[in-house]
């Protein structure tokens, strides 16, 4: 076993490494310190349940929402264009983003596009979607004729 001293703490490595991984795979939403996320918090009601989805520095306009087989999709794309200029006009810094992210969320076959409520305020979308029990299907009776 070999003992370190107590200002390198149980390991290491721990402390050198943490940085690597977290620069090396981030992926930014709308900024270098950003994490490529929709953070989402989900409460069931008595007639179903409310999703709300954070997505700070987006728009109403940058949000796409769809059902597509049971599948609930959010889908979210940011496109910046920051240019600034010095007092004679001369572009002095440009900087240019475009990303997107997307999340989705089975909410079953019945639900319909009416079903699903859905409001943006202050980067939160709020969603709500009703509790609806499958339809059972009733066989069909084959009969077969007797001659």
């Amino acid at each position: 076993m070999m003992y370190l001293p107590s200002i390198f703490g149980e390991d290491l490595m721990d402390g050198f490494m943490d940085d690597f991984d977290r620069s090396f795979f981030r992926s930014p939403a709308t900024g270098a310190k950003s994490n490529q996320v929709m953070r989402t918090d989900v409460k069931e009601t008595e007639n179903g349940y409310q999703l709300d989805v954070e997505l700070p520095g987006y728009k109403k306009e940058d949000l796409k929402l769809d059902l597509q087989d049971g599948y609930l999709n959010i889908r979210a794309v940011k496109n910046t264009d920051n240019e600034e200029k010095d007092k004679e006009g001369k572009v002095i810094r440009r900087e240019r983003y475009s990303g997107s992210m997307s999340r989705s969320f089975y909410v079953g076959d019945q639900i319909t596009e009416e079903d699903v409520q859905a409001r943006f305020e202050d980067g939160i979308l709020k969603l709500e979607i009703p509790k609806k029990e499958p339809v059972k299907e009733i066989p069909e009776k084959k009969t077969i004729t007797i001659a």
